[in-house]
Formats: structure tokens, sequence, C-alpha cells
């Protein structure tokens, strides 16, 4: 069987350094890694629509910012098929199809979509596509066959939906589509970073992330306001780093060679947290380490994104064959789906039959 991927983010902004360390830093791991027969990454606008349909020109705006983030961080469009959703017309059709094989009590359990609709305030009334989106996102990942489908952990409820529709499906028609795994991020500190602010969940719509695509000194301003421990109130006392938002962007973004770097009193970062921990170590220094360490992690990205924005006509170039590749790959696995439903009515005379 072939190993293939399916990801991607929605356009709703620039991409932040939550989606990286979630997601894109490993895209680019596995895409290099030659392990992998097709990697399709989504540009996901017809779901960012689900909840901004009347705001369209928000999603259209940010497809090349979305686009602009990925070529910085490294996706290569010679390995990785960079597509854009809507131009994929088999995705609604399969969407269609997949609805009648989910519950609406089903739906309403999932964990995803139940603080999604909290978070947006969607509880008196939510739009139905917004409602359907676990099974447009099975949709998805059916369309291209994919294996592995590597996310954030707050994905993993969306991931046990698709599977679930995929055991339905080919129960009722015949074995005809491939059942996904996930990939989680293997630094546990990656899962989910939260936002500077501390709130769990880092969000545009909140305000509290740091973008891949940001300035230094918007870095800096940012990382120096982060909320830590609340009760280490001065230097001395004795700090908690569990839920302290500076130890967790130093547990996912710090390489060892950046304390010989930024901070030689310190071997490593178990040194560091136990200084802290015992107190003595104030916040204002560990906060301007991990501002050098976002800067020496940034840099690159934000150098790879200014090179790309002045060669913005091939990124469209880029999006539009790869959309044509997926297009291709997706009406493949429509026609098994319409074969195995029996629905092919036009192919070999098969409404007489």
């Amino acid at each position: 069987m072939k190993q293939i991927i399916l990801t991607g983010d929605r356009p709703t902004g620039r991409l932040h350094v939550g989606h990286y360390v979630g997601s894109l830093k490993g895209r680019v791991a596995l895409q290099n890694s030659g392990r992998f027969d097709e990697i399709y990454i989504m540009i996901a606008d017809a779901q960012a629509l689900t909840d901004n349909a009347e705001h369209p020109e928000k999603v259209r705006s940010n497809i090349l910012q979305v686009a602009l983030d990925y070529l910085a961080c490294g996706i290569d469009p010679a390995k990785s098929t960079i597509f854009i959703q809507s131009m994929i017309p088999q995705l609604t059709e399969l969407t269609f199809y997949y609805m009648n094989l989910v519950t609406v009590s089903r739906v309403q359990r999932n964990p995803t979509v139940k603080a999604e609709i909290q978070m947006r305030n969607f509880e008196a009334s939510i739009p139905v596509g917004f409602f359907c989106y676990p099974i447009s996102q099975a949709a998805d990942i059916t369309a291209f066959r994919a294996t592995i489908v590597p996310v954030g952990e707050d994905q993993a409820p969306m991931l046990e939906q698709c599977r679930e529709i995929v055991h339905k499906f080919n129960a009722v028609y015949g074995e005809t589509l491939t059942e996904p795994e996930i990939m989680l991020p293997d630094n546990r500190a990656c899962l989910r970073l939260p936002g500077t602010d501390g709130k769990a969940k880092m969000s545009k719509s909140l305000g509290n992330c740091i973008y891949l695509s940001e300035e230094p000194e918007e870095i800096r301003q940012k990382v120096m306001s982060m909320y830590t421990d609340p009760l280490h109130i001065r230097a001395q006392d004795p700090g908690h780093i569990e839920d302290n938002p500076v130890f967790i962007y130093l547990d996912a973004f710090c390489r060892p060679e950046y304390f010989e770097q930024f901070l030689p009193e310190y071997a490593n970062l178990d040194e560091l947290k136990a200084h802290y921990q015992r107190g003595g170590l104030g916040d204002v220094k560990v906060k301007k380490f991990l501002n050098n360490v976002m800067q020496e992690e940034l840099r690159p990205i934000r150098e790879r994104r200014k090179e790309w924005e002045k060669r913005l006509p091939e990124v469209c170039e880029i999006l539009r064959k790869g959309s044509e590749v997926a297009e291709r790959k997706a009406a493949e696995t429509m026609a098994d789906v319409r074969r195995a439903m029996k629905i092919d009515y036009f192919e070999d005379g098969n409404l007489l039959k």
C-alpha cells in the first residue's frame, strides 16, 4: 500500500508558532524523509468559510499568506502537492454521501466540535456547514487515500470520527476507503502550544499568537509580555514550570547549543528549570533567553518568506498546478466510491443492469 499524507490549515490568517511546532515542522521532516509516496497539503478555504461566510474576502486574502508560510517553512512543491480545497469539487460530493452515515448526536459529541462552538459563541445558532465540518474533514482525508494524518492533539477526535465513517462506509458498500492513522508531534510541548496570555489554545482570534512572519521587535515585545507563574512575584521566590508558557515554549523550541550561545552559565534546560523552581531566577532573565531562542528559530523562516513574496505569480502557479494534481487523485477515489455505491449509472450501461 502506498504511504500517503494529507494535512492542511484554514486560511483565516498568517500561520503562527503553534502551527509550526504542532504540524508544520513535522511536515517538512516527513516530506524530506523519503518514507512517503505522496504528500498532499491543503489550504482549507471551504472549511474556513463555514464560520466566515459573510466575509469571504478574509479567506481569499489569506490563501497566499498561508502558501507563503508553507514555502517559508520548507514545504517543497517538488515533493509535496499544495492545493486549494474549494478547487476540488469531489470533496463536496464525498461529504454529501458521508452525511448519510453519521448521526447528529454523534457530531454533537465530538469534543473538538464542542470546543470550537463554544469558542465562537455558536451555541445558540450553529451554521450547518460548521457543524458538519468533521464529515467534511473525513472527505478530505479519504479522497486522497491518506494513510497518515499529522495533526495536533486537539484534532484527534476528528480523526477518530473519520475512521468511524470509513468503517461504516466499508461495512455498507464493501472495502473501498483507506483507514488513516493519526500522527502526533514527538515533543509533548508541541502537542498544544498555549497562547502568550497563558490560555490553553493559541488562536488568531484571541490575539495571543506569535506569527511565523513577525518582525524581531514584535517577537521581543510578545515574549517579554508573556504570562508566567503568577505566584513568582519576586526573583527569590520559588517558581513553577508546569503550565508556565515561557517554559513550555522553551521545551518546544530550545536547542542545547542555545545555552552556549545565549546563556552559558547553564549547561541545559534542566538546570535552568531547577534554578527557577528553587528560587533566585527572575522571569525577565528567562524571557530574554526565550526571546533569543525565538529570534534564532524564526529568522530563517521570515527571510525565506520575504524572498517568496517577491515571486507571487510563481506561488499562484504552484497552487494552480497542485490543485490540478489533487483533483485527479480525488476523481480516482470518487469513481471508486460511486462504483461501490452502485451510482455509476452511465458506466458500462449499469443503469440497465
